[in-house]
């Protein structure tokens, strides 16, 4: 077993120190990768060592740099080293992170963690903390805690009773909001259709005016409204202190869906982009985005544990541990669980509150040098970049996709394409703790060689 631990951390070590170096867009043979990985099942058993190194050899021609530093789609960020070791020790130790029992070490770690993490993000010390796996998780907790506060509060039991026969709920939203919320939405049995839409303004910021208007317009009752830190596009953030304030005149829920941009507040030269966070009920945000863990990890925090508890625990009888101080599996919709919170625990060791402050600082730095050697270059920029988000256009729909496409093959970086207000446009996320100005400035001459 040593000697093949061994062998995988020396693999993925030497594919993670090519990363600078790698083309970040290789072209590849699907049905080559598909046929490396098919075939029978064997019918006797196989050396693990070989299994191994058949696995590399299958895997590698199909894999993608995205963790490397001029890969800018998605808003992926990479892995920091004290993380990804410790997800390697976490695979080893095998823990399920159901509760204090079942793995002690995994529960303080996420306890741990999720204090340091309220306490970077300005999100109230009282409020729980749960461990998921991605952004579409933790919007799914945030609106089942606001869609059991809401219908307690007029008397129904949702978790008992079910939504058949409840007492309608409003969801008020953005309608530049990310498409997790409606699936979120569809998830829970609201349904997409519930949403009454805001509009946004210039930059992709609820509007204010907009919102009041739709507050005003509904009947009272079951009210849940869906604000958001970091616009997919453009990085914008809703003025949430004016908008928590307005919502909770009216008796209505904030869920904040801070997949990225929540973590302006970890640095005091973008805190005000995301002034009032500590006002809303529940907010959602990512980890491997651009806190730069290994996927797959994110958070889920309420401003109430009662009420994130009552929206997603349960008991049994044979669940030694349950019952006590809700953590772990009674804040998730997870049972079996992975140990996350040890990578979660090391990343933020390793960057402590000043790196992640700078990590913030840079990614918005090298944001800006992408929109002005891109605007310097004769392409439009069309998004005020506030955050780490570039939108570029390069003259008319046809013009953008086939550049778009051109990047991706051309492999120096890896960019993705988006329609924002009717245009299709470059989508640049500058979100990886390895990206330089040096990595910027060669992504713009490659850009601009590409166009030429």
């Amino acid at each position: 077993m040593s000697r093949l631990f061994r062998l995988a951390a020396d693999r993925a070590s030497g594919y993670r120190q090519s990363l600078p170096d790698r083309l970040v867009g290789t072209p590849f043979d699907q049905g080559a990768l598909a046929d490396a990985f098919a075939g029978p099942l064997p019918s006797v058993p196989s050396p693990p060592e070989q299994v191994l190194t058949d696995l590399l050899a299958a895997a590698e021609p199909g894999l993608v740099a995205s963790a490397g530093p001029r890969y800018f789609g998605f808003v992926i960020g990479g892995a920091l080293p004290a993380a990804t070791a410790a997800d390697m020790l976490a695979a080893g130790w095998d823990q399920n992170a159901h509760n204090a029992v079942t793995s002690p070490a995994a529960i303080a770690a996420e306890a741990a963690a999720g204090a340091w993490l309220k306490e970077l993000l300005g999100i109230p010390p009282s409020a729980s903390a749960g461990f998921v796996t991605g952004c579409q998780a933790a919007n799914t907790v945030g609106l089942a805690a606001a869609r059991h506060q809401v219908l307690a509060d007029v008397g129904w039991d949702v978790e008992r009773r079910g939504l058949l026969g409840a007492p309608p709920i409003r969801v008020i939203a953005g309608d530049e909001r990310h498409a997790t919320i409606d699936r979120s939405l569809r998830l829970l049995g609201l349904g997409m259709d519930v949403v009454e839409p805001v509009p946004a303004g210039p930059n992709g910021a609820i509007d204010l005016g907009s919102l009041r208007e739709v507050l005003r317009a509904g009947s009272p009752g079951p009210t849940i409204v869906c604000l958001q830190s970091g616009n997919v596009n453009t990085g914008a953030c809703d003025q949430l202190r004016e908008a928590c304030e307005l919502v909770h005149r009216h008796g209505g829920w904030v869920h904040v869906d801070g997949a990225f941009g929540l973590w302006a507040a970890a640095s005091p030269a973008t805190r005000h982009l995301v002034d009032g966070l500590e006002l809303a009920d529940s907010w959602a945000c990512d980890g491997h985005k651009w806190l730069n863990l290994p996927y797959d990890s994110a958070f889920a925090f309420c401003a109430r544990l009662d009420v994130h508890a009552a929206a997603m625990s349960y008991a049994a009888a044979y669940l030694v541990g349950s019952g006590g101080t809700p953590a772990g599996a009674d804040l998730t919709a997870e049972s079996s669980r992975r140990a996350r919170g040890f990578a979660v625990w090391a990343g933020l060791r390793e960057l402590g509150r000043d790196g992640v402050a700078e990590l913030v600082d840079r990614c918005c730095a090298l944001a800006r040098r992408f929109a002005e050697g891109l605007t310097s270059a004769g392409f439009e920029v069309a998004n005020e970049v506030v955050l780490n988000q570039v939108l570029v256009d390069f003259g008319d729909d046809a013009s953008t996709d086939r550049m778009v496409a051109a990047v991706q093959a051309d492999g120096t970086c890896w960019v993705g394409g988006t329609t924002w207000r009717g245009r299709r446009l470059m989508r640049i996320s500058v979100s990886n703790a390895t990206t330089t100005e040096a990595d910027v400035d060669r992504s713009i001459a490659a850009i601009t060689r590409l166009a030429t």
